[in-house]
């Protein structure tokens, strides 16, 4: 078999591996890039699928879809494609439910729940000291963060039953680490935890639907369309579905890639698949011990995202947003849940049901999640919610060449010891990658590899 050669070959059809393959495009057209994805599509962990609505069919994303203002990166995407967002629904009263399933359900309006004194005082204390020390983090290199081998040498767990009080406020850390991370907060290093929401600005920010959180804006039509159009920019011809990668072998001036019908042989390979698939690729030479193990540690978060559509949107009729927050001691399965309703104004609610929920509630039968998610949103919205059109639901864990979402963590010890390794090209193939075409290839390939959070 004589192999194809190409000058790139990048390794993923999401976000990051087509904005990369466009990134160089427009840098030197004359570039020969190909694109090889392991899913019969692009998009990686976004999705927009058409389902039954009040006015037929509309489309709705089941995997990521929220962008915020302080996202300027993807908002430049978002202009430079020609795509329009809007923003999400938060007018009305919220419902918070936690404490177990015979406390009280609660409503508000503001950004904090109407807390017992006690528990508002607590919060108040925690998100200080969080704030504080999300203000001492080095985002481009945490570990020159002040006291970085102690904040990374525990988890967030740990840090919570060190910090926290109440029983209730430990369940909202809970809570919050299921609906960012899809983890559970003795699963990840509290460092990361820090980092992450630094990046964003805040450990509020990424709670908030409000003007420059992280639930602040949806893309009209689904964020699908981003992968979609990079893909057309790039040129469908140079994309290829269906071609897994299982092995990457470099010598001194080539890299050869192989799938399992097809060898490719290039200068350089960019790989931008998450950490956990990257390690199931062969490399040879092996990759450096620190990248294999960091790659190796890096567990993906597990949600499954739900849609239900509606007649007419009936919670806004009855004064709520749509949001609803839900302890797990509640028996309720999903953590959060929000307003769906589309553009065109086809009502819809959205919800997940993540972290430890998602594995207990995975493994039952679709019917008793449909009905156990329902039985909820009776209890929080009122009996309009058992009336609807059509439940479709997204198990994030069973996707091929995806194996969980929305984000992999890191482990406590790991940012400290190893993350350097992630962002280090390996093999010699790089050299004429940044010195022969004279581009900024290694800031971007950084970038692809381990974007910031979102």
């Amino acid at each position: 078999m004589t192999a194809e050669i190409w000058d790139v070959i990048v390794v993923g059809a999401g976000l990051s591996g087509l904005s990369a393959a466009h990134l160089l495009r427009k840098r030197d057209p004359s570039l020969r890039i190909v694109v090889v994805e392991g899913k019969g599509r692009v998009g990686g962990r976004t999705v927009t699928t058409e389902i039954p609505a009040a006015s037929g069919v509309d489309c709705w994303d089941f995997g990521g879809q929220w962008v915020a203002s302080t996202q300027t990166y993807i908002l430049e995407l978002i202009k430079e494609l020609g795509l329009e967002t809007f923003p999400q629904f938060n007018t009305g009263k919220k419902v918070y439910h936690m404490g177990g399933p015979n406390a009280k359900v609660r409503t508000y309006r503001t950004s904090i729940p109407a807390l017992s004194p006690l528990v508002l005082m607590d919060l108040t204390q925690f998100m200080w000291k969080i704030d504080r020390l999300c203000a001492t983090v080095c985002v481009q290199d945490p570990s020159k963060t002040p006291s970085a081998m102690d904040l990374d040498s525990m988890t967030l767990h740990t840090y919570t039953e060190q910090h926290a009080w109440t029983a209730e406020l430990k369940e909202e850390i809970g809570l919050c680490s299921r609906s960012v991370f899809g983890m559970e907060p003795s699963q990840m290093s509290f460092l990361f935890f820090l980092m992450y929401a630094a990046a964003a600005g805040g450990m509020l920010p990424l709670l908030e639907s409000t003007p420059g959180s992280a639930q602040e804006l949806k893309i009209k039509g689904g964020t699908q369309q981003l992968s979609e159009c990079l893909a057309e920019r790039v040129g469908w011809k140079n994309v290829r579905l269906g071609s897994a990668v299982t092995a990457i072998w470099q010598d001194a001036e080539w890299a050869r890639v192989m799938t399992a019908t097809d060898t490719l042989l290039c200068r350089a390979v960019i790989v931008t698949c998450p950490p956990h698939l990257a390690a199931k690729i062969q490399y040879a030479p092996a990759l450096p011990s620190q990248r294999e193990f960091l790659t190796q540690n890096m567990p993906v978060g597990h949600m499954i995202k739900f849609i239900i559509t509606y007649q007419t949107a009936f919670w806004k009729e009855k004064g709520f947003s749509g949001e609803i927050v839900a302890g797990s001691s509640t028996n309720c399965p999903f953590s959060v849940a929000y307003d769906a309703t589309s553009p065109s104004g086809n009502a819809a609610l959205v919800g997940f049901i993540a972290g430890q929920q998602a594995s207990a509630w995975s493994s039952k039968e679709a019917e008793q999640r449909r009905t156990a998610v329902l039985s909820s949103l009776v209890k929080y919205l009122g009996p309009e919610a058992a009336s609807f059109i059509h439940y479709e639901e997204k198990d994030w864990a069973k996707e091929d060449y995806s194996g969980g979402c929305p984000v992999n963590v890191m482990a406590p010890g790991l940012l400290t010891y190893y993350h350097p390794s992630l962002r280090m090209p390996c093999g010699s193939t790089m050299e004429w990658f940044s010195k022969t075409k004279g581009l900024k290839g290694l800031e971007m390939i950084q970038w692809a590899q381990f974007p910031p959070p979102s």
